[in-house]
């Protein structure tokens, strides 16, 4: 009788916990869909379908192939969209094979919060800022809500379009804004590179109150990781070892970002009591990145956490991951290491699959965000 009790709890608990993770739980929100903007962290296919497709050895690890994003599986976006039970996001600028029934990517690699410049589009950064992926949302949803409605009378041919009546208890995700002070930081004296920083800030709250008129009510706003800490970054920093912090990443780097982020944070306050039922939950991405690399060996990875896996980066040269470069008359590809789940650094600017789910093991929890609320319960965040 005993152990006929203790297989019955048993049964009860993994039953509990499958609600939990489909997302059943009384507190869950039950997002039907994400609606994400950002650069090439969250970019699953947006530039790849505009420009040259992002290539092999990206993707390796978990698609066996290229897939758009810049890593060689998934990004913290793509663990998003699994916790809560979403297929991954297909982006809005790919026009093969699309499915937008549960959310889009309108994030694009090298999209900004300010509009580029000319100067911007020489560095490789994209035509497709935050204000644009805005636009282009607009028309998303003008053009699927009429769609939908003319296809009312036959289901079918609605299977890949979202359901207007869940644009506005969706879940609003947002990580942008590391290409605009990558742009800057170290290229221009310090207080040049902060004086950006409340324009950066300004733009990102009409860009928050707009999708707020918009119907949008869930906003999920991941702040920016440490671009002191980024391989590259460390490599074209003179000042040896007195210019970085105990952990190896670049302080007055870190100093610039830290203080967009706390901007930010301010930014969360202040449209929470001007946006009285939008739930703002303002995610550290920031934390969560830094204390991976503070702690690389402890959590699994090599203990060197600015080795870079794909590509050949030093002082002088730098091939990126897949690409060939000519080096003194000599071809060089850039190829990947034998396991990237023991680098944190995929290319030297982003981050591998394992550490983007370390990543966003840590986030989803909700312990790094403010208020201190998990995803799955995101629309709660109104404190």
């Amino acid at each position: 009788m005993g152990k006929l009790f203790a297989s019955c709890v048993l049964l009860l608990w993994i039953l509990n916990v499958g609600d939990i993770v489909k997302g059943n739980d009384p507190n869950s929100c039950n997002f039907q869909a994400i609606y994400n903007f950002g650069d090439s962290n969250s970019d699953t296919g947006g530039i790849s379908a505009v420009y040259n497709p992002i290539p092999s050895p990206n993707g390796q690890t978990f698609f066996g192939k290229p897939a758009g994003r810049v890593s060689d599986g998934r990004l913290v976006i793509d663990f998003i969209a699994e916790n809560l039970g979403l297929p991954y996001l297909h982006p809005y600028l790919d026009s093969l094979a699309t499915n937008f029934r549960h959310g889009a990517n309108f994030a694009t690699g090298g999209s900004s919060i300010r509009p580029p410049t000319e100067t911007i589009f020489e560095s490789g950064h994209s035509p497709f800022p935050l204000a644009v992926q805005l636009w282009q949302f607009d028309q998303f949803k003008a053009r699927s809500t009429d769609l939908y409605k003319q296809g009312a009378k036959n289901p079918s041919e609605n299977a890949y379009l979202p359901n207007p009546d869940e644009f506005s208890n969706a879940i609003y995700t947002f990580d942008i804004g590391q290409n605009d002070l990558s742009h800057v930081i170290g290229k221009v004296p310090d207080d040049q590179a902060q004086a950006i920083i409340p324009d950066m800030i300004q733009q990102y709250s009409a860009a928050i109150q707009k999708m707020y008129q918009q119907g949008a009510r869930t906003f999920w706003i991941h702040n920016l990781g440490p671009l002191g800490c980024l391989p590259v970054t460390r490599l074209s920093v003179s000042g040896g070892s007195q210019a970085l912090d105990q952990y190896g990443c670049v302080k007055s780097h870190n100093d610039i970002v830290s203080q967009f982020n706390q901007q930010l944070k301010n930014l969360m306050y202040q449209l929470r009591g001007q946006l009285k039922d939008a739930a703002l939950v303002y995610v550290d991405i920031y934390s969560a990145k830094y204390q991976l690399i503070s702690d690389a060996k402890n959590q699994g990875f090599d203990a060197d956490p600015f080795k870079i896996c794909c590509g050949v980066h030093d002082q002088n040269n730098h091939v990126m991951c897949g690409k060939t470069q000519n080096i003194n008359g000599k071809d060089v590809y850039g190829s990947a290491c034998e396991n990237p789940s023991m680098y944190i650094s995929w290319d030297g600017v982003h981050f591998s699959e394992k550490a983007n789910q370390w990543v966003a093991n840590r986030v989803i929890s909700g312990k790094l965000s403010d208020p201190p609320i998990s995803l799955s319960q995101a629309c709660h965040g109104h404190a």
